[in-house]
């Protein structure tokens, strides 16, 4: 399942993961650590919804 960040629109796919930011392709989103951030606007997880796809 993918995911936006609320604040910038950055889609999080677990398919791609996040390389820049330590997370591998393959990673679901429930396995990133709590301090993970987004790479765009530096929001943390919990300003993550689930998409439905």
């Amino acid at each position: 399942m993918r995911y936006r960040c609320k604040v910038c629109g950055f889609i999080y796919d677990p398919e791609f993961g996040d390389p820049d930011g330590g997370i591998d392709a393959g990673t679901p989103f429930e396995e990133i650590p709590d301090g993970w951030v987004c790479p765009i606007c530096g929001v943390r997880k919990c300003d993550f919804v689930a998409l439905d796809d």
